[in-house]
């Protein structure tokens, strides 16, 4: 199942989006949750509703007629790892991480999957970074790795956008990679159930059309399910946690010439499976 949000012409609103078209559920089912992080905490009992408000279809709509909103407005904690890729590591001149490098994105940067990425007055270093995202549901505490799969709510196309200046100033990365708009997630939240194994997908970035990025999520050099044994050791994961599992090689950074994202430019993340991101750069006002 996919599930959105989105506007019409109103006030936000979740839907099921099914083909070229998207199910308003508040419409049908008032009872249900209107913000996404709360049908994900109750999603056990309300899932059953979703799925017969789904297949009845009423009020489907083309996507074509909405906007599709970041799937959750406002989430509780965005954290993402970093050099987990073999061939990022190397073209970043990086040893192997022995231990999991780990820093938090603000949940001010979270974006929409079609909304402007800006850059920042400060600094023009503005760089790209294809990612899977996943999605916390059940979470909790210390969570085996073989329990980790059950944590997962489902998975979303993440771009981690990084303003390399700011990012590489100090040893802290926080900063930079924690500017508003920096982190565009979507376009909607593959539920865990249709993805048979996310560390099987292919992964890509276009800039301006042309090809970055192009991987597949199988050379992660530690597992999503790596990643949330550690976290969860550390924190209480939560419904609606995003989880930004690293990136392949391609960043503009470790170009010859490096290449940084400028106003006009279009940027799109496509994962297998789960959709794609469009976003455009624009100068920050």
């Amino acid at each position: 199942m996919k599930l959105a949000t989105f506007t019409a012409g109103g006030p936000a609103e979740l839907g099921v989006v099914t083909g070229e078209t998207i199910i308003p559920l508040s419409r049908s089912a008032p009872r249900l949750p209107t913000q996404m992080i709360d049908l994900i905490a109750v999603w056990p009992s309300a899932e059953a509703e979703v799925r017969v408000v789904a297949a009845a279809g009423v009020g489907a709509t083309p996507l074509s007629a909405v906007r599709l909103q970041a799937p959750i407005r406002r989430p509780g904690k965005i954290m993402a790892i970093g050099l987990n890729y073999a061939d990022h590591i190397a073209e970043s001149g990086a040893e192997t991480p022995k231990d999991q490098i780990w820093f938090s994105k603000a949940v001010t940067a979270a974006n929409g999957p079609y909304d402007p990425i800006q850059v920042p007055k400060v600094s023009p270093f503005l760089d790209y970074e294809a990612e899977l995202v996943a999605v916390i549901g059940k979470g909790g505490r210390h969570i085996s790795k073989d329990a980790a799969r059950a944590a997962v709510f489902g998975y979303c196309c993440g771009n981690d956008a990084t303003e390399r200046a700011w990012q590489h100033r100090t040893s802290q990365w926080v900063l930079g990679k924690s500017f508003d708009t920096h982190a565009p997630f979507g376009p909607w939240i593959t539920t865990a159930d249709e993805i048979t194994d996310p560390h099987a997908l292919s992964i890509r970035c276009l800039v301006n059309g042309e090809q970055r990025q192009s991987s597949n999520t199988r050379h992660l050099v530690f597992s999503l399910w790596d990643q949330i044994e550690q976290l969860s050791q550390a924190m209480t994961l939560e419904a609606g946690d995003l989880i930004y599992t690293g990136t392949p090689g391609g960043v503009g950074a470790a170009m010859t010439p490096r290449q940084f994202l400028k106003a006009g430019d279009r940027v799109q993340v496509e994962i297998e499976g789960l959709g794609g991101l469009d976003n455009r750069c624009e100068a920050e006002a």
